[in-house]
């Protein structure tokens, strides 16, 4: 190999520390109230979570120092193991808010459904590579969608979580989207759904009392959340009141009205309004732009990637990502029905913050054996390969 230099993203590294310090910031300001009333201690989720932030940070350094084809041979274990921990949770998770997602290992809590965001990551775009020419048949391609249906489906049927099986199901729609050499066939699907979709929408629109799913009522709640306030409606309520009263500037850092027990579960998939509220709509931008400049580092890095299977890994993590804080943010707009999805790098949780910093990591170590020459072709075992 005949590398000029070394090409290192100092600048993804900088961006995730700038998010994940917003995101303490904010955790403190969002949690410190109803901390010390619940644990009587205002920095109970705060001190929780900068341990598992600074635990991963570090360790998503460590691990980007490996090579990144180290992947592809652990693409399938990685595969089935994370189909056997999410059949597991039915059996023998763990409840937690009325849902049994979790698994208990050795006292560690986690969720098996991030495990199998990172293995449609890493197992598809092996596969897409498998297959090399052959992949542009209709036959190959869905070969390769079946696989990533085979996850989503677990991780609905299983674990319960349908928002969850639609981010996996994304993360792999796109990551063949992106690896096929012919669009039209994916956006005219793609379009479809959406209208299909909407059909739905407006059926359940026209009878809105025949259904008591809770996830139908959901739909229901986005529909008329003032209807519905005193159930289902409430939290989307407050959360809109929260964004409305923050004006451009916000009402200053700590003052929010709305976390003071008024919005239920701040901490997780509703600390964005904690934000508008506090930060208005200048630092609800702020953290749009640095998810925006994340966003691009993981483009320019997949775009520069050394061979087609570091560039089909870091757009499936470019595409978890960009999906995540779309459909966080358009639920607390209100745009879309609630689903429980939390904002990358800024909501509460050890389990979440773990798993998208060794995603990070997948897209550092990639970002090392980008050279700043010539690109160089990778041929493993198995031909890894831009074939």
């Amino acid at each position: 190999m005949n590398r000029k230099s070394i090409f290192y993203d100092y600048n993804l590294i900088a961006v995730i520390i700038l998010l994940v310090c917003f995101g303490l910031v904010m955790l403190y300001s969002t949690t410190s109230y109803s901390a010390e009333i619940s644990h009587g201690d205002d920095m109970y989720y705060f001190k929780r979570q900068a341990f598992f932030t600074v635990i991963t940070i570090l360790g998503a350094l460590l691990i980007a120092l490996l090579d990144y084809h180290i992947l592809w041979r652990f693409s399938w274990p990685i595969y089935f193991v994370s189909l056997a921990l999410m059949v597991a949770v039915r059996f023998v998770g763990s409840d937690s808010h009325g849902s049994r997602r979790w698994l208990s290992i050795w006292k560690i809590k986690f969720q098996p459904a991030e495990i199998a965001k990172i293995a449609v990551i890493v197992f598809v775009p092996m596969l897409i590579v498998r297959l090399g020419k052959d992949f542009r048949g209709i036959r190959q391609v869905l070969l390769t969608i079946f696989a990533v249906l085979v996850q989503a489906a677990t991780a609905f049927f299983f674990t319960d979580n349908l928002s969850t099986a639609i981010i996996i199901f994304g993360i792999g729609w796109l990551i063949v989207f992106v690896a096929h050499p012919k669009t039209k066939p994916f956006l005219a699907v793609m379009l479809a759904a959406f209208v299909l979709a909407a059909i739905g929408v407006l059926l359940l629109w026209r009878m809105p009392d025949t259904f008591t799913h809770f996830r139908i009522n959901r739909i229901l709640v986005w529909q008329n959340p003032e209807k519905y306030s005193s159930g289902g409606g409430y939290q989307i309520m407050q959360a809109l009141y929260a964004i409305g009263s923050g004006g451009f500037f916000g009402k200053g850092l700590g003052n929010s009205i709305q976390k003071l027990s008024r919005l239920p579960e701040a901490q997780n998939d509703m600390i964005f309004p904690i934000i508008i509220e506090e930060l208005g709509i200048f630092g609800g931008l702020i953290l749009i732009i640095l998810y925006i400049y994340l966003l691009y580092r993981l483009m320019f890095i997949a775009q520069n990637a050394p061979d087609k299977y570091g560039t089909l890994m870091v757009s499936g993590v470019f595409v978890h990502i960009a999906i995540q804080v779309i459909l966080n943010i358009c639920v607390v707009l209100n745009l879309i029905p609630a689903t429980g999805v939390t904002l990358p790098f800024i909501s509460y949780g050890g389990s979440s913050v773990t798993f998208l910093m060794m995603e990070i990591a997948i897209a550092l170590s990639v970002s090392r054996n980008i050279s700043q020459g010539r690109k160089e072709e990778r041929d493993l075992w198995g031909g890894v390969s831009d074939a």
